[in-house]
């Protein structure tokens, strides 16, 4: 293009100068820089048009290594979620095995109670039935005759 600018410019001064000067000459230097023109544009469409190509190639590997961290991050909860319901599962156990270990003991305990319960009755019956006993001889041995 430079070349063609500065043919330009020696033509243009040779046309000031000379008066037989033809001006098809610059209608074939302007020819020259329409062609010297869309070759440049071609140049830069196929430039832009590999830049494009480029560009695609770089956002489709962004998508897989997206794709891939994705499913590095699913795999990773789902290990995460087996797990936390693993130790869930061993937890729930324990409690049930402790509310199992309670609900026995109060079985016991209420037994124990039961035991207890009937054993005072029991001897607060025989105490009851001693005091009487003891009322009636009492009472039987403190006869007053009539007379």
């Amino acid at each position: 293009m430079e070349a063609l600018i500065h043919h330009f410019t020696l033509l243009s001064d040779q046309a000031l100068v000379d008066k037989t000067f033809d001006p098809s000459r610059i209608e074939d230097l302007m020819r020259l820089f329409e062609v010297d023109s869309y070759k440049a544009w071609a140049a830069l469409e196929s430039e832009q048009q590999q830049e494009l190509e480029e560009a695609e190639d770089s956002l489709r590997e962004a998508e897989l290594e997206l794709d891939r961290d994705m499913e590095w991050g699913m795999e990773e909860y789902r290990r995460t979620l087996e797990e936390m319901e693993k130790m869930e599962a061993a937890e729930l156990k324990e409690l049930e095995e402790k509310a199992e270990n309670a609900r026995r003991t109060g079985n016991l305990m209420e037994k124990a109670a039961t035991i207890a319960a009937k054993r005072h009755i029991a001897a607060a019956m025989g105490s009851a039935a001693a005091s009487m006993r003891s009322a009636w001889k009492t009472a039987a041995g403190n006869k007053v005759h009539p007379s």
